[in-house]
C-alpha cells in the first residue's frame, strides 16, 4: 500500500469533488472486502486509515484458547504470548497484516468495490451540488441531439433540455453554447438528471436579476410575468424606492439592459409595464400602448370589459389576439375588449329592450339604466328587492316586471337562435354553390380538352390519304410514255 495514499486521496477529492471521509470510508471497505476474499468470510478484519503515515493498516483478530479448532479465529496461548506477553486465555488478539499478500483476486475485488463506491458517491456529490441550485442559470455545451431533446454538458455531469421545455423554432448545433435554468433535479439509477428549460416564465425572471442590478438587490421586483416562448412576454415591475423608476430600470440607458435579455431569448419581444394595486389601472397598463376609453369591472367572475376607442381596436386586442391575452395573463382577468362603437351599439339595443317590455315606460326604464340594469337580460337576472330599490313599488309588481323580462330574454335567446341557424344554413348554401360552380369549372375544361382532341384526331387521318394520292400522282410522272406503232 503507498504511503501517500492520502495524497491521491486528496486529489481524487478534488478532481471529482467527493468528500474525502467518503473516499477513506470506500478505500477501507474495498480492503476490507478483499482480505475476506483470502481469509474467508467468517475472519475478523478491521481496517484502520492512519492520517499520520498515509497507510491503511489491515488487522486480523484471534482469539486465545487453549485447543484451537478454528485455526482462522483461534490461536494458542503460547502463540499468543509471543505476540502479547500477557494475553490471557479468552484475550482478542490483532495482528497487522501485509496487504501485499492478499493476491490478484483479492486485489480484482477491491478494485471493484472501489469503482462502484466511486460511482455512486460521485452520482451523491452531483445530486448534492444541483439540488440546492434549482431556479438557478446554468451555462452548457450542447453535446448531442436525442430524439428532440438536447444533451447539455454542464461540467460534471450532463443536463436534459426536453422538448416540451425548449422554446419554439430555435435551433441548436453540437458545440453551441447555451444557457438555461436548472427545473429539477432527479435521481434515479443511471444517477441524477438535471432537468433544464428556457421556457418556463423563472427563467425570465433570472434573467432580468442577472441585468437588472436593482431587481437582483430587491429594489424593483418582479410582480408578474405573462410569456408565450419565442414570440412576446409582458413583465409588471414596481419599485420600492420612489425615487427609481421600475420600468426606467428594466429597459435601461438606451435599452440596454433589456436588449441584452431579447438577444438572449433570440428575439423574443419583451413589453414592460408598471404594476399597480388598482386592478383597473393595471388592466390599462397592461394593454398599452392602447387607449382605454372606460373599464367596467365584474368582480364575481373577475372579468372586465374594456372600451376603447375604434382607431385602438386592433392595437389592444394585438395580432391574433395576443396582446389582449398576454394583458389578461398577466393581470388575472378575464378581459373583454370592445370598440366605442360596438359599445355604444350595444348599450343601445339594451335601452330598446327594456322600452319593448310591457307596461315600461321611459322614466323607469332610465332609471333601470342609471343602476346598471341595462337590458332585459340583466333584470331578468335581478331580484324584486334591486328592482324596489330603483323605484318604489310592490312586490307582485317587481315579480311581475322581471317574469316579462325573463320571457323577454328567452324570446331573444330563440331568435338570436334561429338568427344564428339561418346564417349557418346560408353560409352552408353559399360553401355548396361554390362547390358546384368548382365542379362546372373542371367539367367544362375537362370537355374542352377532349373537344381539342376529338378535331386533332379527324385531321391526322385525312392527312393521310393526301399524302397516299400525291406519292400515287408522283409514280405517275416517273412512268415512261408509251409510243404508238407507226402506220
Amino acid at each position: 500500500m503507498l504511503n501517500d495514499i492520502s495524497r491521491v486521496i486528496e486529489q481524487v477529492s478534488r478532481d471529482r469533488g467527493i468528500d474525502k471521509d467518503i473516499l477513506i470510508a470506500t478505500l477501507t471497505e474495498a480492503i476490507q472486502s478483499a482480505a475476506h476474499k483470502k481469509l474467508g468470510p467468517r475472519a475478523e478484519i478491521e481496517v484502520h486509515y492512519n492520517e499520520e503515515t498515509g497507510e491503511i493498516e489491515v488487522f486480523q483478530f484471534k482469539e486465545v484458547v487453549e485447543n484451537v479448532l478454528e485455526p482462522d479465529l483461534e490461536i494458542t496461548l503460547e502463540q499468543g504470548r509471543e505476540l502479547d506477553p500477557e494475553c490471557e486465555i479468552g484475550d482478542q488478539l490483532g495482528n497487522k497484516m501485509d496487504t501485499a499478500t492478499f493476491g490478484r483476486i483479492a486485489a480484482q475485488s477491491a478494485k471493484q468495490v472501489i469503482i462502484q463506491k466511486m460511482k455512486d458517491a460521485e452520482r451523491d456529490a452531483v445530486y448534492r451540488n444541483f439540488i440546492d441550485r434549482k431556479g438557478e442559470i446554468i451555462n452548457g455545451v450542447v453535446q448531442r441531439m436525442d430524439r428532440g431533446d438536447i444533451v447539455v454538458n454542464l461540467g460534471q455531469t450532463e443536463g436534459i433540455l426536453p422538448h416540451r421545455e425548449q422554446v419554439p423554432r430555435e435551433i441548436y448545433h453540437r458545440g453551441d453554447r447555451i444557457r438555461a435554468i436548472i427545473l429539477d433535479v432527479v435521481a434515479d439509477g443511471r444517477g441524477p438528471q438535471v432537468i433544464l428549460s428556457r421556457s418556463r416564465r423563472s427563467f425570465l425572471i433570472q434573467l432580468f436579476k442577472m441585468e437588472v442590478p436593482e431587481v437582483g438587490e430587491g429594489i424593483v421586483s418582479i410582480m408578474g410575468v405573462a410569456r408565450e416562448p419565442g414570440v412576446r412576454s409582458k413583465v409588471a415591475v414596481a419599485s420600492s424606492d420612489s425615487e427609481v423608476d421600475a420600468v426606467g430600470a428594466c429597459v435601461g440607458m438606451r435599452g440596454s439592459r433589456v436588449q441584452n435579455v431579447v438577444h438572449e431569448l433570440r428575439g423574443e419581444k419583451i413589453d414592460i409595464v408598471p404594476w399597480h394595486a388598482d386592478a383597473a389601472k393595471f388592466v390599462c397598463n397592461a394593454l398599452a400602448p392602447a387607449q382605454i376609453s372606460r373599464v367596467i369591472i365584474d368582480d364575481e367572475s373577475s372579468a372586465m370589459e374594456v372600451i376603447v376607442p375604434d382607431e385602438f381596436l386592433s392595437v389592444a386586442i394585438g395580432k391574433k389576439g395576443q396582446n389582449v391575452r398576454l394583458a389578461s395573463k398577466l393581470t388575472g382577468w378575464h378581459l373583454d375588449v370592445k370598440s366605442e362603437t360596438r359599445y355604444s351599439r350595444a348599450m343601445q339595443d339594451g335601452y330598446d329592450s327594456l322600452l319593448e317590455l310591457p307596461g315600461m315606460n321611459v322614466s323607469l326604464a332610465d332609471a333601470l339604466y342609471e343602476k346598471g340594469l341595462y337590458s332585459v337580460e340583466e333584470i331578468a337576472s335581478a331580484s324584486p328587492d334591486d328592482i324596489i330599490a330603483v323605484r318604489p313599488m310592490e312586490e307582485p309588481e317587481a315579480r311581475a316586471l322581471i317574469d316579462e323580462a325573463r320571457t323577454a330574454t328567452l324570446k331573444r335567446i330563440a331568435e338570436a337562435r334561429k338568427q344564428e341557424q339561418a346564417r349557418e344554413a346560408q353560409e352552408a348554401e353559399s360553401r355548396a354553390k361554390s362547390r358546384e360552380a368548382k365542379q362546372a369549372a373542371q367539367d367544362e375544361a375537362a370537355q374542352e380538352e377532349q373537344g381539342q382532341d376529338q378535331q386533332e384526331g379527324p385531321a391526322a387521318e385525312t392527312a393521310a390519304p393526301d399524302d397516299e394520292s400525291n406519292s400515287d400522282d408522283d409514280a405517275q410522272d416517273k412512268t415512261p410514255d408509251r409510243q404508238e406503232p407507226a402506220t
